[in-house]
């Protein structure tokens, strides 16, 4: 019992040592290792790992892929002397811990150095080009430039960035007033044009259809003039044919087509002589032009 005692006593202070000297890196994570607060050990690797307990301690940090946010819009001069609104953000992680930690020592530092190089690419860039550029033109042109050059400069403290992106490029309110005075001003001369070219174009499509209307009138009174002058010739020849066929009937049925018209009303009074030619049906059917 006595022996017992002493060996559990033994154990405990092995696991006790053990845990001081074990540790364990996530696959999120860098560590390294400081003894006498130097570094002595870097650990890139997942995975339980060991150190000297009491001499030699462990500071990790986060390998993935971190965000920086703008904390406000900032105002940029453009080439044209035009002041903007930029609001951004930042794609970055650690590559190199070690150099990393004795560049900036904490993330926040670390954040602090990326958005002043972010802010002075993004100020160098925009003083070379005009609004319409980095807005819609060439934009993407704009970003990776500013990333490359803030990269270079992230590579000095161990940090790769992966991409640079613009969320919102705006004018000032006052400036953005005025732009939009301006703009309408510009879509009212616009819709004003377009009234004045549609009315016109209306006015010259109503001549236009006018102008055909009567010539279709004109095309149309001339074909039946041509169509009722033919059906007259033909009547005419008609009548020709029979009167030369039979004489009397032809002037027998032309007599009747004007007693038809003559006594159409009986309000309709006529003073003719008795033995008038008129007549002659009347008294004698049979009448052979006698």
């Amino acid at each position: 019992m006595d022996k017992l005692i002493p060996m559990a006593v033994a154990i405990v202070c092995v696991l006790f040592i053990a845990s001081l000297s074990m540790f364990t890196v996530d696959q999120r994570q860098y560590a390294l290792v400081f003894q006498f607060g130097e570094v002595v050990r870097v650990i890139k690797e997942p995975g339980i790992q060991f150190k000297i307990p009491l001499l030699q301690n462990v500071r990790y940090f986060d390998r993935r892929v971190q965000t920086i946010d703008a904390e406000a819009p900032e105002p940029f001069n453009t080439r044209e002397k035009k002041n903007v609104l930029v609001d951004s953000f930042v794609k970055w992680r650690v590559v190199d811990v070690e150099q990393f930690y004795k560049a900036v020592g904490t993330e926040a530092a670390a954040v602090a150095r990326l958005r002043q190089i972010i802010n002075d690419g993004l100020r160098a860039e925009f003083g070379q080009k005009t609004v319409a550029d980095v807005v819609s033109g060439k934009r993407d042109e704009v970003m990776e430039t500013v990333r490359k050059r803030a990269d270079a400069d992230a590579r000095k403290i161990g940090v790769q960035i992966l991409d640079v992106r613009l969320k919102r490029v705006d004018f000032p309110d006052n400036i953005s007033n005025s732009v939009f005075d301006r703009m309408q001003s510009e879509r009212r001369t616009v819709a004003s044009q377009l009234r004045s070219e549609g009315a016109a174009e209306a006015e010259r499509i109503r001549a236009e259809a006018d102008k055909q209307k009567e010539v279709t009138l004109a095309e149309a009174y001339r074909k039946a003039q041509e169509l009722k002058g033919q059906g007259d010739a033909k009547a005419a020849a008609i009548y020709a044919e029979a009167f030369g066929k039979n004489p009397e009937f032809y002037a027998f049925w032309r007599s009747m087509d004007v007693y038809k018209d003559s006594f159409k009303n009986k309000s309709d009074v006529m003073v003719l002589e008795p033995n008038s030619e008129f007549f002659k049906y009347f008294k004698n059917p049979h009448s052979q032009g006698k």
